[in-house]
């Protein structure tokens, strides 16, 4: 991967500072005679010409990289023909390397290949024209001036590029990090949300329904069979609150997991309804009932898809004790085509006026339909033909069932 470099808008005072010294540095020089050619037949101040365009073209080395290697060029081959000024030499180099660095992908990959068959042109033509040792001066100079700084150039910026990429994809990865955690703990809030609606929930509605009832009928024996359904859903509520608690704690792992309700469990269930009042009929399909008035063997189900069944069932007879006028009531459960039908059957929700027989947040129908999302079903449930029905479809997958 790689990395676009980004130009400043204004020279950077660094560079500046590298121009002015080149500039100092190379009148240095001048003014002690030290020069590359000193047997050139033309004026000394010429060497002047090219130093003082290097030295200018020096604050662009990271704004126009390009321009200022173009400029440079014209320069150093300019000062070819003067006495010469090793001061231009060196910051044509530094040039040569900004353009590299600085400069477009492309124009990084092209210079090292560029500069090297420069190289390799000015070694076989000296060799080829002088045929000495002296000869590879020649493309040595080109080498040192053009080849070198580019190669470094490039070695630099690759390793640059690299380091921004990793940086770059640490930053993701612990972006990406922080989204999974964010959506875990989300998915375990919304888990454990839907099991305190679904267990503790209904437990605490069916304490409300029936000791609403026992308070208001005289009736002892009605009292007596309230405050027994209380009593068991009071002792299942507070056990499935031990238990919720135990798993939130650090070292709740330690705790056994209670059993996960299965279809044997619906009959207490549609019992539970029954002693408010209603009239609950169960309708297990073969091989789900268990006992010898079923006449079938027990089908084994998937443990995700028995307990979706059962809490959409627990759901809707919940749903029946807090919201529903009086009524018969079907719960009926079977194996159809490679799916688990349920199908939950009341009387339409509480008269126009009344209030609930017991509080809800409305978060019922939302629980039943992620239930049957979660095994890969379906879920509807809405008013037809008078009465409010809940259906759902969970699929069994082949080979179980």
């Amino acid at each position: 991967m790689t990395v676009e470099t980004t130009s400043p808008r204004r020279p950077r005072p660094f560079d500046v500072a590298t121009a002015l010294g080149g500039l100092a540095l190379g009148l240095l020089l001048w003014s002690v005679g030290l020069d590359l050619y000193p047997q050139r037949d033309v004026p000394d101040w010429w060497v002047l010409v090219p130093l003082a365009v290097m030295a200018g073209l020096e604050p662009l080395r990271r704004i126009r990289p390009l321009a200022g290697l173009l400029a440079g060029t014209v320069a150093l081959v300019a000062d070819q023909f003067t006495t010469g000024s090793v001061v231009t030499l060196l910051l044509f180099t530094d040039l040569m390397y900004a353009a590299t660095v600085y400069g477009s992908a492309r124009l990084s990959r092209r210079l090292p290949v560029q500069t090297g068959a420069l190289t390799l042109a000015f070694i076989g033509w000296g060799v080829a024209t002088w045929q000495d040792a002296y000869s590879l001066m020649a493309g040595l100079g080109v080498g040192l001036v053009a080849f070198g700084p580019a190669a470094t150039g490039a070695l630099v910026r690759h390793h640059r590029d690299a380091a921004r990429a990793a940086r770059r994809e640490a930053e993701q990865t612990a972006r990406l990090a922080e989204l999974d955690r964010a959506q875990a703990v989300t998915a375990e809030r919304t888990r454990m949300a839907r099991e305190l609606h679904d267990v503790i929930a209904g437990h605490l509605a069916a304490v409300a329904v029936h000791s609403t009832a026992a308070l208001s009928l005289d009736d002892a024996q009605t009292s007596r069979r309230a405050l027994g359904v209380i009593r068991e859903n009071s002792v299942a509520a507070l056990t499935e609150m031990r238990r919720l608690i135990g798993l939130l704690r650090a070292g709740g792992d330690d705790l056994e997991p209670s059993p996960a309700p299965t279809l044997e469990g619906l009959e207490p269930l549609a019992e539970g309804v029954r002693a408010a009042g209603f009239a609950v009929t169960l309708d297990l399909g073969p091989g789900l009932g268990s006992g010898p008035d079923t006449g079938y063997g027990r089908t084994r189900l998937p443990s995700p898809v028995e307990l979706a069944a059962y809490r959409i069932v627990q759901e809707s007879l919940t749903n029946v004790l807090k919201h529903g006028a009086p009524g018969p009531v079907r719960v009926g459960v079977s194996l159809d085509g490679g799916a688990l039908r349920v199908e939950v059957t009341s009387a339409l929700g509480t008269p126009d006026g009344e209030a609930a027989r017991a509080p809800g947040a409305g978060a019922g129908l939302i629980g039943m339909r992620e239930r049957a999302l979660l095994v890969g079903g379906g879920f509807d449930a809405g008013p037809r033909d008078g009465r409010w029905v809940v259906r759902a479809q969970l699929p069994v997958p082949e080979g179980e069932g």
